[in-house]
């Protein structure tokens, strides 16, 4: 698939992509949980925090280099885990994964992604971590976290907010796509997707858990494993404690996308309290509605080691594979080194809390009436 001629920005993309797709499958990677409330209120949060800009800082050059535990990066944004990539080109993960690795950009890889764990890590090496969803036998998850590690994946991130599908209208209505039907599964006939709808019995609703599906799971992984165990899906200051004293060497603060629990936070307004409760134990990293450089920025400044992006990655795939997914790349990073320099920091180590300051949107019940009126 030639990669189309109207990618010319970021804000391209997204009508690119939805003409290159599929209407089941544009349905699938847009949708939420329920009636997508959760979706909206991930890209509702950046209203609610401004960028500061600084006026003669000597700011000549721009550095966004960084580190995620340990591993070089060239900048402090990652491509988030999407499942069934070839959905929307036919190299999938494995054109994700060369341009990422050509970029130097860590990215994510699902349990269900449509090409082998061992084929995308055949690709040239570069960051990545494998995405894990647990599977009703221990020795099934066993398996596919001592492959990743044989693939040279660096990282092993568990996911612990899909012990169950949401309900997923757009998904239903748009065609039937998802992930709990029978797709191609690159890793193997025998891998399962997180439970399915519940079964009743007149009396009460039965849920099948995925194995040990509590925090001791993370003590039970490290022992199959010298990989770091990141843990994925993350709300709450008690989740992040628990998390921490379990072993965990990162933490993701994300909702999912949207796509699980309906009415669940925006990831950027619980973000303060888990950096906040972890207290610079590990590193925690954000996902949820990213989109530009600004916002990449903003997630650092409120704590975030990086942000993750996952429907814009897909979205470039869909425009033109391997070459898509390398000019998005390209476009984010050239947006964020403006975006930096325009905020007066030349590294992004200096990019830190006096980088944002809160502000009401016009939204919000507290802006004032005459205001809100007058539009944002």
């Amino acid at each position: 698939m030639p990669l189309d001629a109207e990618f010319r920005t970021l804000g391209d993309l997204e009508s690119i992509a939805e003409r290159a797709t599929p209407p089941p499958v544009w349905a699938y990677v847009q949708g939420g949980g329920e009636e997508e409330r959760t979706l909206r209120r991930n890209r509702r949060a950046f209203a609610h925090w401004a960028l500061q800009p600084r006026m003669l800082t000597g700011v000549r050059s721009v550095d966004l280099r960084s580190t995620m535990l340990g591993e070089p990066v060239s900048a402090p944004f990652y491509g988030s885990a999407v499942a069934y990539q070839a959905l929307l080109h036919p190299h999938g993960e494995v054109a994700t994964a060369r341009a990422c690795a050509a970029g130097g950009v860590l990215a994510m890889f699902s349990t269900l992604s449509s090409f082998p764990l061992e084929e995308i890590g055949a690709t040239p090496a570069g960051p990545r971590w494998f995405q894990l969803y647990l599977q009703p036998s221990f020795d099934d998850t066993r398996q596919l976290v001592e492959r990743a590690e044989r693939a040279r994946f660096k990282a092993i991130v568990l996911t612990v907010d899909v012990p169950i599908l949401a309900v997923r209208d757009r998904q239903v209505q748009g065609g039937g796509v998802a992930i709990d039907l029978p797709q191609s599964l690159g890793n193997g006939p025998h891998v399962m997707t997180p439970g399915r709808a519940p079964t009743f019995d007149g009396k009460l609703y039965r849920f099948e858990p995925p194995a040990d599906a509590d925090w001791s799971i993370l003590e039970r992984l490290a022992h199959h494993t010298s990989l770091p165990l990141v843990v994925k899906g993350i709300l709450t200051a008690e989740d992040a404690r628990q998390a921490v004293e379990h072993g965990a060497r990162g933490i993701v603060v994300s909702n999912h996308g949207g796509r699980q629990l309906d009415l669940a936070a925006a990831t950027l307004d619980v973000l303060g309290e888990v950096v906040e409760a972890v207290r610079g134990r590990v590193e925690v990293f954000v996902d949820g509605g990213f989109r530009r450089g600004t916002e990449v920025l903003v997630g650092r400044a409120l704590g975030a080691r990086a942000g993750g992006l996952g429907r814009p990655l897909v979205w470039a795939l869909a425009a033109g594979g391997e070459a898509g997914v390398a000019r998005w790349l390209d476009l984010l990073k050239t947006e964020l080194a403006m975006d930096m320099a325009l905020i007066g920091r030349a590294s992004v180590a200096a990019v830190d809390g006096g980088a944002v300051r809160r502000v009401l949107s016009s939204r919000d019940p507290e802006y004032p009436a005459e205001r809100r009126s007058q539009g944002p």
